[in-house]
């Protein structure tokens, strides 16, 4: 993780861009029908509540949609990124290139590395995530190798260009299933919470670790029966429905915009949420 620098930083316009994972599925948002909240927008609330204790306006924006590959993360929604001039942007994509059939990583960390050095020639902070390690994930444990070495280009891009690192390859607890939703790619709302933390730490500041990365209790133990059932029902429910629409060419965010398309104040000043627009930087 980023060391904890002596003062804690303090940013005031955040632009998250990416894809599912950004996005927050499978994090329900109480508030709205079929939104999410997820890690950025939880990181987003930990950073507001930083520039509002040096009395600093903070605006978020998330652009991240479900099924996005990294040519769109690094092409519409990082241009859009751009004309918000935020000095913060978490950039995490390359999830979905990572499931197809082929890939090709060194074009993937070119791409990724082109727009970072676009981020931080406009003067914004940067911060980068790594894939998790699949090693207990079942069918995804073949995908391991593709994790690793995209990780280790996140980590070589960071290096060179001075970003922070969500290190998800890292965090042991998120090897348990229990921290991903029924579909097995996303995250539950208590995985995100977690992510949220590991960022904020990432950023340079301090947080509990054990909060975030101590293993959950051990689990109920499950009969083989138990578990090919479950195994049964994941493969009907949605890896069957994932297949078909690769199959046909559709992606889940086809008809998807946004959730939070502009900068705006997180809160207003009693605290709740906000839709006020903030001006151009």
């Amino acid at each position: 993780m980023t060391p904890v620098p002596a003062a804690r930083p303090v940013w005031t316009r955040y632009v998250a861009i990416g894809d599912s994972f950004t996005e927050g599925m499978s994090d329900p948002d109480p508030a709205r029908t079929d939104a999410y909240v997820g890690w950025a927008d939880r990181l987003a609330q930990h950073l507001d509540v930083v520039a509002e204790s040096e009395h600093l306006p903070f605006g978020y924006a998330n652009l991240a949609v479900r099924g996005r590959k990294l040519d769109d993360v690094v092409g519409p929604q990082l241009e859009a990124a751009l004309s918000m001039t935020p000095d913060l942007v978490s950039m995490v994509g390359g999830g979905n290139d990572l499931l197809r059939p082929s890939v090709d990583l060194d074009g993937l960390a070119s791409r990724l590395e082109e727009a970072v050095v676009r981020l931080r020639r406009s003067g914004a902070d940067v911060l980068l995530a790594t894939p998790t390690d699949t090693t207990d994930a079942g069918v995804f444990k073949a995908l391991r190798g593709r994790h690793a070495v995209h990780s280790a280009n996140v980590f070589t891009i960071a290096q060179r260009h001075g970003c922070h690192v969500l290190n998800l390859w890292g965090m042991e607890a998120l090897r348990d299933w229990r921290l991903w939703s029924q579909d097995r790619i996303h995250l539950t709302s208590e995985g995100h919470r977690r992510v949220a933390l590991a960022a904020l730490t990432a950023l340079g500041h301090r947080t509990d670790p054990a909060d975030w990365s101590a293993p959950l209790p051990p689990p109920d133990r499950t009969t083989r029966a138990e578990a090919l059932r479950g195994h049964a029902e994941w493969a009907r429910t949605h890896a069957a429905p994932w297949v078909q629409r690769r199959v046909r060419g559709q992606s889940s965010g086809d008809a998807v915009l946004a959730k939070r398309p502009r900068l705006e104040h997180f809160r207003d000043p009693e605290g709740e949420p906000s839709h006020q627009q903030l001006p151009e930087g």
